[in-house]
């Protein structure tokens, strides 16, 4: 089956999952679901990538059932469209989720469930041919995006209308000398994709770009976290009924979350063998030398992306995927002004009277993570200054 074609249906079977009409029928059959038990179990979905480590890892070390709240074993998905159907449907009631994604849920299609914590931060890049050494050398060529609605796609637009190129998506002819086509494609085609040539970057969570790096098929042009200091890219998302309904498991379940974070932060090798493919749960197909170059990568890297230019603030001391669990309302805010000047090849109609503030008061609920972060000695355990308030920081060039 061709890439095209898997990208294609996946994408359209997300864009009529995340409209009113399309999630209609699967809120409904969740709706009609018995009230859940108040020690009902945790049932995580998942994408194979790093975004989903502090899921896997609170199951993996005991932490909900420390908490006091039974676990299943997490299911894998393989794509954003299942991931979305079943958490819409209520087959599971814990996931992570593009923090654009979860805007267009909550407002595009009116899927009652909030933000309850940032799942990580930064972890993602733009990786290219090895013929590429400019985002100018981008001009004429395809990129793949993982989805419309992703951090990625709103830093990598920025990106290039910084350098004087246009961000398009044709599905015919060859872009412009000034243009860059866009396409998604699902984050496992991405790999093979650039080393057949089909397209000439992508930008997308890790540890496909340490992948491509592994393979020795692309490298590192820019990483994301470089542009914009410490944004979130995947977040905890739950349903709100959950929330309203069941304060006290819910309250569990962050905790879990939020104390994983934590031990990941200061077990970066030991998260990378456990979400291995060689780790005792299989929780991903990824190899341990890929998770490790992602979670636990040598002090000599640094220095290359700094000679490479992949990374140009070093003063921001950013690592290649961290951990912090509180879903600044800032963020949010500078998240929807952007979305309405990203190309969007989806409902976005939602987004013209989509106020920022109004967004982050709506679709996030900090209760249960201001208390967890407390409870673990507060934000400076994770790096951060005290309080929950900061300045978005985005330089583009």
């Amino acid at each position: 089956m061709c890439l095209e074609y898997i990208s294609r249906r996946e994408m359209l079977k997300l864009a009529s999952l995340l409209t009113v009409g399309g999630a209609a029928p699967l809120l409904s059959a969740f709706n009609a679901q018995a009230q859940p038990k108040s020690d009902g179990p945790v049932k995580i979905g998942y994408l194979p990538i790093t975004d989903a480590a502090p899921l896997l890892v609170a199951h993996n070390n005991g932490y909900f059932k420390d908490a006091g709240v039974e676990v299943e074993k997490p299911t894998m998905l393989r794509s954003w469209a299942q991931l979305i159907e079943a958490f819409i449907a209520g087959q599971v009631n814990v996931v992570h989720l593009l923090s654009p994604m979860t805007v267009w849920a909550r407002f595009g299609s009116k899927v009652p469930a909030k933000v309850v914590a940032w799942n990580h931060v930064d972890g993602s890049a733009l990786t290219v041919a090895k013929n590429i050494h400019d985002l100018k050398d981008l001009a004429g060529k395809t990129i793949a995006v993982p989805f419309w609605y992703s951090i990625h796609n709103v830093v990598l637009q920025a990106m290039l209308r910084d350098a004087g190129l246009t961000p398009v998506s044709k599905k015919q002819g060859k872009p412009a000398g000034n243009e860059v086509n866009l396409v998604v494609m699902a984050p496992s085609d991405m790999p093979p994709a650039l080393a057949t040539g089909k397209i000439s970057g992508y930008i997308v969570a890790e540890p496909f770009n340490a992948v491509a790096e592994v393979m020795d098929i692309g490298k590192v042009l820019r990483f994301t976290g470089d542009v914009w200091k410490n944004h979130a890219c995947c977040t905890v998302f739950m349903h709100e009924r959950d929330l309203e309904q069941r304060p006290e498991w819910s309250q569990k379940v962050v905790d879990a979350i939020v104390r994983a974070q934590l031990w990941i932060r200061d077990h970066r090798e030991e998260t990378a063998k456990l979400l291995s493919k060689e780790g005792v749960n299989h929780y991903t197909p990824h190899a341990l030398p890929v998770l490790s170059k992602v979670l636990a990568p040598p002090a000599s890297d640094t220095e290359t992306y700094l000679a490479s230019r992949a990374i140009r603030h070093a003063q921001w001391q950013e690592k290649r995927i961290d951990f912090q669990p509180y879903p600044y309302p800032s963020y949010t805010e500078e998240l929807v002004a952007r979305l309405k000047d990203t190309l969007i090849e989806a409902d976005r109609g939602f987004l013209t009277s989509l106020d920022g503030k109004t967004a982050a008061s709506q679709l996030v609920d900090d209760r249960f993570v201001k208390r967890a972060i407390e409870a673990l000695g507060g934000m400076s355990k994770f790096g951060q200054p005290a309080g929950y308030s900061r300045k978005e920081v985005i330089e583009l060039s």
